[in-house]
């Protein structure tokens, strides 16, 4: 059998210096090998090689503070960006390096390589993410993600990696419990066996989270559920493969996956005065609110070697995601004012007439949505990596094509909750049939092609490639048929990044890349809109010696056509636009440092800082004048909502031989909630609106501790914000949203092989 290096190099095209003239041997690990093909980075030590600013999050980096809240893991990257919304990271709004938060929308998300997102082209707002408690790993490539990866890679790329199957026989379990009731454990089995058919392997693993939730909702006289604010989660996976024996190498691979959540979450915020006497506090009118998502998953690898020089990797996926968010839309049959959004009425509007009906003060209507939407994707790609010696230089030429498609289906339907005086539902209908809140289909068929070429010549390193997709978009909208049509798209997308290498331990590289990122189909048919496209610059220093590293990364992005979603968390015309020109620019810098290493104290003192400094800036006026549109009423000159200035992750630890701890502290400064930039809670209409204002900046600190008391079993625990610092995070979806409280908690971990 050849060699498993040989046959699953990178796809990603890039490798470090010399690795063309390295053979492997045959007791390699495989399943690294393996991994790196549709791994966006790989192992840890291509990160000093890559021509562009890239992260991986290992394993370690997850556990050490028993993360499983995906913002709180990427605050850590420099040049990225989250907004929470619920304290816990159910639902993310990621950006990189400026580009627009709303429901990481502009960011390509995948998990082992394969796209996650319910609908990524037909609607790329993601309601899902997977969890990243139970993940071995998370990669992030900014900049040169621009070819290899899309559909949305103006900002760049986050790829999940899951549990892989371990070559020798392991079994992994953690079991938790916290504050608020929490309970969460995560475990797996697996092992590889060799036989006379090959080399078989898997692994079986489960992961489970419940809480209370760290908010509670007000009384009333017909309800006394207080805590009935938290989520379950359940996420199982099974993952297997077989390396039959014969002359050249191949290796089959198969996964299973599937996600339940169970929230009792709600898009209500708080009044201004009731965040700032108590943030965790939810009104009545919010009770019935419940998310309810499903998804299935699964994909299909084959991978082989033809040749020593040639690696093929074909990709079958598909995935199904079911969620009803019911959940409390707007306001009806207020006395003497009539209908009422949410973000009004927690602005004041009307005296304060919406505020009195959110506490159950005052008769009026309570009109909840059923936001039911189905979603699949399903698609087939194809990779080859082709490596070959002209003249004095060497070149890794990878190529590939991807056919996909994907679906979202609205099916919803509004009902009615009528209520009194004192806060009591008397009734509750339904507002019309299902369907009449929304009922359209929007489909996509996309066609991708890439080339890249890794070049390698002394010193010097040169990523060219180029990136095309050919979308086709269709929309069907049974409410309002004369909107019913297609679309399509040409896209491209490429560019290149040169590096040199000093010596082993400097390293200096620059790149250039076009990116874009397609509207939907109901945005495309039937309001017209182009793609958006990023012209993205880096530059950019490695140094790494010993128990030091350190990368600083200067970049500039001009978004042309940035693409901005009217109605996330409004009730406005539900419009998306083309919003126009931002500039974003910025430097990032990551240190990394063991003082017991350098040292030689016998025990280990990490440090780490990662530092960002955005000024993201529109470069025009926002055409809408739509005062639901947190977008609306933009001037030149403006900031871009929900970007910081600054952000800054840093820690320490001391590990000895049983025991150690950890120090985390996160900085974020003060943003801005809309496009006007205005400090106070009105819209650009003048009209008060609880969506408009501010973010507070903060800082917050975690601390972790573990005892190991044997070699295959560790007691832990720690406390996260353990301040219990009270800020606020978000003024979306509607109003007010804190962060999470002081978290405490404790369990165990266990390691063992089978």
């Amino acid at each position: 059998m050849k060699s498993a290096k040989w046959s699953l190099i990178l796809s990603l095209g890039v490798l470090p210096l010399g690795a063309a003239a390295e053979e492997s041997t045959a007791d390699e690990s495989t399943e690294a090998s393996v991994l790196e093909t549709v791994q966006v980075i790989g192992d840890a030590a291509n990160v000093a090689t890559i021509p562009g600013s890239a992260t991986l999050i290992g394993t370690e980096d997850i556990r050490t503070q028993s993360y499983s809240d995906i913002n709180r893991i990427l605050r850590r990257v420099p040049g990225v960006y989250v907004r929470e919304e619920d304290g816990y990271g159910l639902f993310p709004n990621i950006s990189l390096r400026g580009v627009d938060t709303s429901r990481s929308a502009k960011v390509t998300l995948m998990e082992d390589g394969v796209l996650t997102a319910p609908a990524p082209y037909s609607a790329p707002a993601a309601y899902f993410t997977p969890s990243a408690g139970r993940m071995s790993g998370i990669e992030v490539l900014k900049g040169s993600s621009q070819i290899q990866y899309g559909p949305h890679i103006t900002g760049g790329v986050v790829n999940y990696l899951s549990t892989p199957i371990p070559e020798t026989g392991k079994a992994y379990l953690k079991a938790l419990y916290g504050s608020y009731n929490e309970i969460r454990t995560h475990g797996f089995v697996g092992k590889t066996v060799d036989t006379d058919l090959g080399r078989f392997g898997y692994v079986l693993e489960g992961f489970f989270r419940e809480t209370d939730g760290f908010k509670r909702i007000d009384k009333a006289p017909d309800f006394n559920d207080r805590d009935q604010t938290g989520f379950t989660q359940i996420e199982p996976m099974i993952k297997v493969m077989w390396e039959p024996k014969t002359d050249i190498y191949q290796r089959l691979e198969a996964k299973f996956g599937y996600s339940n959540l169970q929230a009792d979450e709600t898009y209500l915020g708080l009044s201004e005065t009731d965040f700032e006497k108590d943030p965790f506090r939810r009104y009545s009118s919010s009770r019935f609110d419940n998310i309810s998502t499903n998804q299935y998953r699964t994909y299909l690898r084959y991978f082989v070697s033809p040749t020593d020089n040639l690696d093929l990797i074909t990709t079958g996926y598909y995935s199904q995601f079911h969620r009803n968010w019911f959940k409390l839309n707007d306001l009806r049959n207020i006395p003497g004012v009539g209908n009422m959004d949410l973000s009004s009425a927690l602005g004041g509007a009307e005296n304060g007439q919406g505020l009195a009906c959110l506490k159950g003060q005052l008769e009026c209507t309570l009109r909840v949505r059923n936001n039911d939407r189905s979603y699949y994707l399903w698609g087939i790609e194809q990779k080859a990596v082709y490596r070959m010696t002209l003249g004095d230089t060497y070149h890794q030429l990878s190529g590939g094509f991807r056919y996909h498609e994907d679906q979202v289906q609205r099916n919803q339907l509004d009902e009615l909750f009528s209520q009194n005086t004192d806060g009591v539902i008397f009734d509750r209908a339904k507002d019309g049939p299902r369907g009449k809140a929304g009922e359209r289909t929007q489909h996509t068929k996309a066609y991708a092609f890439f080339l890249q070429d890794r070049i390698e010549w002394g010193k010097w390193g040169f990523t060219p490639g180029i990136r095309y997709e050919h979308v086709v978009q269709d929309l069907k909208d049974n409410n309002s048929p004369q909107d019913n049509g297609s679309n399509t798209l040409d896209l491209f997308a490429g560019g290149g990044g040169v590096d040199y290498t000093f010596n082993n331990e400097w390293m200096a590289f620059a790149s250039a890349h076009r990116g874009f990122s397609p509207p939907s189909p109901r945005s495309a048919v039937r309001d017209g809109l182009d793609e958006e496209t990023s012209t993205a610059w880096e530059l950019g220093v490695r140094y790494n010696k010993g128990p030091f590293s350190a990368e600083v990364v200067g970049f500039y992005t001009q978004f042309e056509d940035l693409i901005v979603i009217n109605n996330i968390g409004g009730t406005g015309t539900g419009d998306t636009e083309n919003f126009g020109e931002v500039d974003s620019r910025g430097v990032e810098m990551a240190l990394n440092f063991d003082a017991g290493s350098a040292f030689d104290w016998g025990f280990s003192n990490p440090y780490f800082v990662s530092f960002t400094y955005t000024n993201a800036i529109q470069n025009n006026d926002a055409q809408s004048t739509d005062p639901e549109s947190i977008f609306s009423f933009g001037k030149q000159g403006n900031k871009v909502p929900y970007i910081p200035e600054y952000a800054v992750s840093f820690g320490t630890g001391l590990h000895f031989n049983r025991w150690g701890i950890d120090l985390t502290g996160n900085y974020v400064g003060e943003t801005f909630t809309s496009a006007n930039n205005t400090t106070q809670q009105i819209n650009g209409a003048g009209e008060p609106d609880a969506r408009f204002g501010k973010t507070d900046d903060y800082l917050i600190f975690d601390v972790a501790a573990y005892y190991q008391v044997s070699d295959k079993i560790r007691v832990l625990g720690g406390v996260q914000n353990f301040t219990n610092r009270e800020y606020l995070v978000s003024r979306q979806p509607h109003g007010p949203r804190p962060g999470m409280p002081l978290f405490a908690y404790g369990g165990f971990e266990m390691e063992f092989g089978i």
